[in-house]
């Protein structure tokens, strides 16, 4: 049995940031579509989804999660984007908001992937899957 290596202190501050920054836009998802500015029966709300199934990884260290999670949040982004541009008053402002989340949580996905693959043994190979199997 061996000890599991902890990771180096910007990995674990990314890592806190990425699920922080995850969390707000989920929360901020549903409420937006549920309670603060719906546009129409709440279904909307079911585009949170993809990212709840994000927490998971991002609590165990997975890699490939914060890589798919990065490449994901620009579907939130351009969503934002759009309704930003056309919505008006609380809709905008919630639009901007999670543009801004969503470009926090790209961030932090980079800083953790790059320490990550920097701090991995050298015989690991280089999608970090065996710095993965330690973290």
């Amino acid at each position: 049995m061996h000890a599991t290596p902890v990771p180096p202190p910007l990995v674990r501050h990314a890592r806190a940031i990425a699920l922080t920054a995850l969390i707000a836009l989920i929360v901020l998802g549903l409420a937006w579509e549920l309670w603060l500015a719906p546009t129409g029966s709440g279904t909307l709300a079911l585009k949170v989804l993809p990212l709840v199934f994000c927490l998971a990884g991002l609590l165990r260290h997975r890699m490939a999660t914060y890589r798919w999670l990065a490449l994901l949040l620009w579907l939130y982004v351009t969503e934002g984007l759009v309704r930003a541009t056309s919505e008006g008053g609380l809709g905008q402002q919630l639009a901007i908001v999670e543009v801004a989340l969503c470009l926090v949580l790209f961030g932090a996905c980079g800083v953790y992937i790059r320490r990550r693959l920097r701090s991995a043994p050298e015989g690991g190979d280089k999608d970090g899957d065996k710095a993965e199997a330690t973290a």
